[in-house]
């Protein structure tokens, strides 16, 4: 990773597993306090542990909540006040995917889904972004995915979630570029992480149509990300394919895209 990126705390989400926790890998030597939220407590405990094996002198606040609960969303960002955890780096991992015909899905993974990808992540930059410009440092990284560009049936809802992302933090990129907060959005194409098990349903069915030859190590991802945050750029697809990939669709014409999406394989 870059020398040049060092900030005071690091908040990071779905730090239990996958990106989440290789981001707080990677970023423990350059951080002095590292918050890590999940819902899974005994996870972020076992990460806090290896990280303090190799960083003693960090400070690590485990902390569990589901993301989906407005007010535990509120009671975090509270409790970062109480304890003096006030970071200056967000890293809004947290994401739910469910891969499925919109039609049949169940309502209440599709509204944990809109609560995890969209609403946590908008109120924690909310919360946290105004100490950022007081202080006058911080940064944030939203992970969106290659995902955000295409209209994806079978995945119509996450895509949606993940174009919503992408767009906030270009947005939100512009309004804090006089306050020097950079605003990184990650557009990961697949990633071995175990989404895609979550994302499928219970009761089996075919695998999500993603080649395995585009599959990029978490490790690359997150320091891919991270490089691009030192550079301060707005947006990065880790892996040169998952770029090329981003580099066509942005190329294709709207219809083009549609006539392929919809020869996409399908469920039975």
């Amino acid at each position: 990773m870059p020398r040049s990126i060092s900030y005071s705390c690091a908040l990071i989400t779905g730090a239990s597993s996958g990106l989440g926790e290789e981001f707080a890998l990677q970023l423990a030597g350059r951080v002095d306090k590292m918050v890590l939220v999940a819902r899974r407590e005994p996870q972020l405990r076992q990460l806090a542990s290896v990280l303090l094996e190799t960083h003693p002198e960090l400070q690590v606040l485990v902390y569990p909540a589901d993301l989906t609960d407005p007010s535990e969303r509120e009671d975090l960002v509270e409790n970062l006040i109480i304890q003096g955890f006030i970071p200056d780096l967000l890293v809004n991992n947290a994401g739910l995917g469910d891969y499925g015909e919109f039609v049949t899905a169940d309502w209440a993974r599709i509204r944990a889904m809109l609560a995890t990808n969209i609403e946590a992540l908008t109120y924690l930059t909310h919360s946290l972004v105004p100490a950022m410009i007081r202080c006058g440092r911080g940064a944030v990284v939203n992970v969106s995915s290659l995902a955000s560009l295409l209209p994806i049936p079978d995945f119509a809802v996450y895509a949606a979630t993940k174009a919503y992302v992408t767009s906030f933090s270009e947005a939100l990129r512009i309004e804090l570029k006089q306050h020097g907060i950079p605003v990184l959005a990650v557009c990961p194409g697949p990633v071995s992480t175990g989404f895609g098990e979550v994302a499928k349903r219970h009761g089996g069915g075919p695998e999500m149509p993603v080649y395995r030859q585009f599959y990029v190590p978490r490790q690359q991802v997150v320091a891919e990300s991270l490089q691009a945050l030192s550079r301060t750029r707005a947006r990065v697809y880790p892996g040169l394919k998952t770029a090329l990939a981003a580099c066509l669709i942005a190329a294709l014409p709207v219809a083009a895209i549609r006539l392929a999406m919809g020869f996409r394989p399908r469920r039975s």
